[in-house]
């Protein structure tokens, strides 16, 4: 079979969703009323609080949510399990929960004058259940910061030999990486002190962004060599370090300086990855070779793919960070509120199409390939490079594509990350103003970098990359997290909604959410425990997997507690209703 009558048809099947099931939530679950006044346009103030046209704030959006994991997740999932599980929990999950969640935190931030959907929480649930949320959401961003940052350092010191004597990454995707950066921050003082239209602006910087990935290999950045370590783990800290010291800046420099100009570009760079996979959909006649279902290692089917598959799986088809960004930025710069529509629930559809993209690259390999034992970003990288090559461009620039696109996408996260950590210390503090702001980020990018710093090793004295430690965790805790955004959005269309079935639409996702997340938590808590049929408390690199399976698990029970509480008393703080939308 072609792949693209796979792609094409996934592609149609989400926009026929985006018409009839988005405009169905648009509707009749969350009543979007452009008559009510956003907060970017009720308490702008050109830091935070920004009305942003949709055109705009979908890119920003969309680069800060489509990250690794909907690379990541589906390679590994589909890898495991076969294509055809993973293709359909992307369908589903993105439709119907993904979709569900991501629209339904930034409405309820948008109605709660752009508060986080922790104070979502807060004002629906109970006081104890707000900290309580607000503690897993912080937890779990510490593991994103750790394991993205580690997995795009770890691409700026190594190195893949294409067979032909080239080699792609290492210094050239640092260099490629740094002038990337710079980019933004030109283009977002030019767009804020000239007379510079956004037009002209991603005409000009777009071809840019080109010019920094083939410029990489002529002028690389190799921090080994430069400093005279001895091994690239070394030189990898000093760029932890670097990235982290950038976190915070970011986090705390006006939206206009450096995440909106990031964010359009970032978005760009997206679209670009999509359409070079079209033409090698289209075009490139890649036939579907790899098992429709396969057994991991050798084990049965059925078990583990539930739960794992929903969790390895992870932003492909619904993030619970998706909450973070849309309740902590995003919300804050949403101009009319039916923009709702295609920033929440359509960038989640274009995630799950990107997903499918990434999952179409093990497709087209064959059940044997070697291709199959390296990493995830060197397989996507490969598939890009291999659709790249129908329109003349070479190998090596092709993978360089690929797995700068791969760290770009990681890359943009992270400053999202600090900033959505500074919004809840503040949050929980009441910290104001510049004190307030530099303090939370500070603790927010200091706790990570404690964690990276350390050199983890494993049971046999072998160092660990931080990211392998933690992303066991992330994926796990990632759905959990959504499934608790979820809870929320429940309770508080509960209180709100006119419609009374609206509830439903989002409570059902939660429930299948958290029966998966919580499910894979505590197998992965008993694979690192118990070793024969003996429970034994592990030792180096693995204790951290156990500890933080508990504490996930320990925090949501205790929170859907508080929420059963409050829906049996029918206690706690009420939300406005919001008037009716106008016909």
């Amino acid at each position: 079979m072609n792949i693209i009558f796979i792609v094409l048809g996934m592609s149609a099947i989400f926009y026929v969703a985006y018409r009839i099931y988005g405009t169905f939530l648009a509707k009749k679950v969350f009543a979007l009323n452009n008559e009510l006044k956003t907060p970017a346009v009720e308490m702008e103030d050109g830091l935070d609080y920004v009305p942003t046209e949709p055109k705009f704030l979908l890119g920003q959006h969309f680069s800060a949510i489509a990250a690794a994991g909907p690379i990541t997740g589906p390679i590994i999932a589909g890898i495991a399990y076969g294509w055809v599980p993973a293709l359909l929990w992307i369908l589903v999950g993105s439709i119907f929960i993904g979709g569900v969640h991501d629209m339904g935190a930034l409405v309820a931030s948008v109605r709660n004058k752009g508060r986080s959907i922790t104070e979502t929480v807060r004002m629906n649930v109970s006081k104890s259940a707000w900290i309580l949320f607000n503690l897993f959401v912080f937890v779990t961003l510490i593991a994103i910061v750790v394991a993205f940052t580690d997995v795009t350092t770890s691409s700026f010191v190594n190195t893949i030999d294409l067979g032909n004597g080239e080699l792609v990454g290492g210094g050239a995707i640092a260099t490629s990486s740094l002038l990337y950066l710079a980019l933004p921050i030109v283009m977002g003082l030019l767009l804020r002190y000239t007379k510079l239209s956004l037009t002209w602006a991603t005409i000009i910087f777009l071809p840019l962004v080109g010019v920094a990935i083939w410029v990489g290999k002529y002028i690389p950045f190799n921090l080994q060599q430069i400093l005279g370590m001895a091994t690239p783990l070394e030189a990898q800290k000093v760029w932890n370090v670097f990235i982290m010291v950038y976190c915070v800046i970011a986090a705390v420099i006006p939206v206009w300086a450096l995440l909106q100009p990031r964010g359009h570009l970032g978005g760009y760079f997206m679209y670009a990855a999509v359409i070079v996979a079209a033409i090698g959909v289209l075009f490139g006649g890649f036939k579907v070779t790899y098992p429709a279902f396969t057994k991991p290692m050798g084990d049965a089917f059925w078990f583990p793919m539930f739960p794992m598959l929903f969790i390895t799986v992870a932003c492909g088809a619904c993030s619970g960070f998706h909450s973070l960004v849309g309740s902590g930025t995003t919300s804050k710069q949403l101009k009319r509120e039916t923009d709702a529509k295609v920033i929440g629930y359509g960038a989640m559809l274009l995630e799950g199409i990107v997903a499918v993209i990434a999952l179409s690259t093990v497709m087209i390999l064959a059940k044997d390939s070697e291709l199959l034992t390296k990493s995830p970003n060197f397989v996507y990288a490969s598939g890009i490079g291999a659709f790249m090559q129908l329109i003349g461009v070479s190998p090596a620039l092709g993978i360089s594509f690929g797995l700068m696109a791969f760290t770009t996408f990681v890359y943009d996260t992270l400053d999202i990350c600090t900033r959505l950590g500074r919004y809840i210390i503040q949050e929980l503090t009441g910290w104001k103003g510049w004190f307030g702001r530099i303090m939370s980020t500070v603790i927010t990018g200091g706790l990570p970098m404690f964690l990276i710093l350390i050199t983890i090793k494993d049971a046999k004295g072998n160092p660990v990359p931080a990211w392998k430690v933690f992303w066991s965790t992330f994926g796990a805790s990632n759905q959990l997290l959504a499934a608790l955004a979820l809870v929320g959005i429940t309770i508080w269309l509960l209180n709100t909604a006119k419609n009374k079935k609206a509830w439903l639409f989002t409570f059902i996702p939660a429930v299948f959410m958290f029966i998966m997340s919580s499910w894979a938590l505590i197998r992965m808590f008993i694979t690192a425990t118990v070793v024969d049929g003996v429970f034994a408390f592990p030792a180096g690199a693995n204790i951290i997997v156990p500890i933080a399976c508990l504490i996930y698990l320990a925090l949501a029970v205790w929170m859907v507690i508080e929420t059963s509480r409050a829906v049996a008393s029918r206690k706690g703080g009420r939300m406005v209703a919001p008037p009716a939308a106008a016909d």
